[in-house]
């Protein structure tokens, strides 16, 4: 990766490196960023009466900001007598309202049915239900709500009293609370028994039946609540209601018809109009629920066409409520066992493939445990997880997880947190079960791994036979060494135990190192004295590794030098060579060129028999520089005779040619990856 180091860790003898090409920064272009910025819209703020919302779970969907929006903590200074929508005291006024609510759907149709229970005990609790409900209506016009165009609280009194009235919740709220009976007998003076038409009246509070809908779905969103269960009860309600109300409204039927004999309940129980309400109310609901289950016992059947009419529609709703509770309950077991289906079907798949390609047997065992394995941490797959949130929160989430493992490993000792932390953020997560290649020797390298829990094995192939070389512990690095040279992954290494590793891609690595110089020299120091700490047993797997390390501690003072060359070459160009819409590296003439060197007259080079190769460099500010760097390469030529190529450029050069023979009086004329000639 360090472009200046090639020319000194990289011979034509030995593997090319991706060492190469860190110093050569690419510098794009920054814009401009304008001083002034489109306002940002105002914050909706969610706070309770306790200063904040603990659980924005329990916030309602409705209340929740438009996209490119955010929420603000703070507490929010509404208009003095009014009530944010989200206050935790309002929430709980209007569970209590749902418990009211629950009672009115089970009183509306059942003082239709039974007149005697509208008149009697049921009355003193029908008007304090209706006082709390009348109550609610005076405090809406007190609430604040939700702009849905501008996603803004709006407190203000007279938009808050025009929204309610402008809409069907204001009439349809207050007829659904006035107490008609009560009402009637105050204003007219005359009590009115039997008349049906109060009861159709009282149906009106149905209308209050929105709000358990909207509560349940709210605790559908609530992480708190289990899902199924709150489907379940939601369904159970459903059918609990409408086994209520036909039952209610076929005893009602019952009642009006003239000759009560004929009817369901009175071809049964004679004079059932004068026998106890629940008596009554039992058959009701005892029929409703044989006609939904479809079970017919044949006990109570329609008796005169308007019950037979009403049981024909009855039946035609209840087919309808049978597919939505089966389709709904279907779902909801299905969802449940969704996972055990999926993996159960990879496993199969794999013994299938694993079957038709013949493959032995430790590999379908390795395939089956780390599909196995890919299922049981689901949740902890990181990928998965987290590609749907947004970048910074990936990034911090990586960087809590796997910053500090990171920063323990030998090759990113002392470097900068910048580039740990960029490091961090590209770096992917996997688990591996035990007894698990994760890379095999000779392959491709591709990705370098940190263990960050774990225990992993390295391995090598000799004479056909598997040898233990050493064991790797949490922070220590796998297959960077192929990585760094390019060269065919030396080592094998294997899972010993349940392993989660990150790895990252040598591409990745590459890009993110190539501004950090002085991080990138660290790194050369930190992997060069690691090499001098291994075994002698791994060093016998990468027999140019003492070569190298030997060259390098010969070049390492040419080394700095260079390198502080061009760090300020850089810094140079950072200040004054960025133009808009283009690499700096196309404007700014500071960086330095790329060009190949040779120890010879161009004019040699058909005539030489052996093999000519150069050395590639970065170009020098001046000639005598690069005369004297040439100096250090005493083998950029390789003719038969390498001591007498030696010999000849042990004498610096004077002159530089390009290969057409032409001189090189001014270096500026030089091009990238141009030859050069020195003699």
């Amino acid at each position: 990766m360090l472009e200046p180091y090639k020319s000194l860790i990289s011979t034509t003898s030995q593997p090319q490196t991706l060492l190469s090409g860190v110093v050569t920064v690419n510098l794009y272009t920054m814009r401009a960023q304008s001083t002034t910025r489109s306002p940002a819209p105002l914050l909706v703020r969610r706070t309770s009466s306790s200063g904040g919302i603990k659980n924005l779970a329990t916030v309602s969907s409705s209340l929740l900001p438009a996209f490119g929006t955010t929420i603000d903590v703070g507490y929010l200074q509404l208009k003095k007598y009014i009530i944010a929508p989200y206050d935790r005291r309002y929430r709980w006024w209007q569970t209590f309202l749902v418990v009211l609510v629950i009672y009115s759907a089970w009183a509306s149709p059942f003082e239709l049915a039974f007149r005697k229970a509208a008149r009697g005990a049921l009355m003193p609790v029908d008007l304090v239900v209706d006082a709390f409900f009348a109550f609610d209506i005076i405090l809406t016009f007190f609430v604040a709500y939700l702009d849905k165009s501008t996603y803004l609280l709006v407190d203000d009194r007279k938009k808050i009293a025009k929204r309610y009235l402008s809409k069907l919740w204001f009439p349809m709220d207050v007829a659904s609370t006035l107490p008609f009976q009560l009402l009637y007998r105050l204003f007219v003076g005359v009590h009115v028994r039997d008349s049906d038409v109060f009861g159709f009246l009282n149906l009106l509070r149905l209308w209050r039946l929105r709000r358990v809908s909207q509560l349940f779905s709210r605790l559908e969103k609530d992480t708190r609540f289990s899902y199924f269960w709150t489907r379940y009860c939601k369904l159970i309600s459903v059918t609990l209601f409408a086994v209520h109300s036909a039952g209610c409204f076929l005893y009602w039927m019952a009642i009006q018809y003239k000759v009560k004999e004929n009817t369901w309940i009175g071809n049964e129980i004679h004079n059932f109009q004068d026998k106890s309400i629940w008596l009554g109310y039992t058959y009701s609901i005892y029929w409703s629920i044989t006609t939904l289950t479809t079970v017919g016992y044949g006990d109570l059947h329609a008796q005169n066409t308007g019950e037979k009419v009403f049981n024909i529609f009855y039946m035609l709703f209840n087919i309808g409520l049978t597919a939505y509770l089966i389709g709904n309950m279907t779902n909801l077991v299905v969802h449940s066992a969704t996972r055990t289906f999926a993996i159960r079907d990879a496993i199969h798949q794999i013994l299938r493939y694993a079957s038709k390609n013949r493959l032995p047997d430790h590999l379908k065992e390795q395939m089956i445990a780390h599909m196995q394995l890919k299922f049981k941490t689901a949740e902890l797959q990181q990928e998965e997880v987290l590609q749907d949130l947004p970048k910074a929160i990936r990034s911090s989430i990586a960087q809590n997880l796997f910053k500090r493992t990171v920063g323990k490993t030998y090759l990113f000792n002392g470097v900068s947190d910048d580039l740990v932390t960029q490091l961090v953020c590209e770096m992917k997560a996997e688990y591996f079960p035990p007894k698990v290649d994760i890379i095999l020797q000779n392959e491709i390298p591709t990705d370098f791994y940190i263990l960050v829990s774990g225990s992993l094995d390295v391995l090598t192939y000799k004479d056909g036979t598997e040898q233990f070389l050493s064991k790797l512990g949490p922070a220590d690095m796998a297959g960077e060494i192929g990585v760094i040279f390019n060269i065919s992954q030396p080592f094998t290494v294997r899972s010993r135990r349940l392993s989660q590793v990150i790895r990252i891609s040598h591409q990745q690595f590459k890009q993110l190192l190539q501004p950090h110089v002085k991080d990138g020299m660290t790194i050369i120091s930190n992997f060069v004295q690691y090499f001098k700490g291994l075994k002698e047993e791994l060093l016998e797997e990468i027999p140019f590794i003492t070569e190298l390390l030997n060259d390098l501690n010969d070049k390492g003072a040419l080394l700095s030098e260079e390198t502080e060359s061009h760090e300020e070459s850089i810094a140079d160009c950072n200040v004054n060579g960025i133009t808009e819409g283009l690499p700096s590296s196309s404007v700014c003439p500071c960086l330095p060129i790329r060009v190949v060197i040779h120890g010879h007259h161009p004019d040699e080079a058909n005539s030489t028999e052996g093999t000519t190769k150069g050395k590639l460099i970065h170009l020098p500010e001046s000639m005598d520089d690069l005369l004297k760097l040439a100096e250090h390469f005493p083998y950029v030529h390789h003719p038969k005779n390498l001591a007498d190529a030696e010999k000849k450029l042990g004498n610096r050069g004077s002159k530089v040619f390009i290969a057409d023979g032409s001189e090189v009086e001014e270096l500026t004329t030089l091009r990238e990856n141009d030859n050069i000639f020195i003699c």
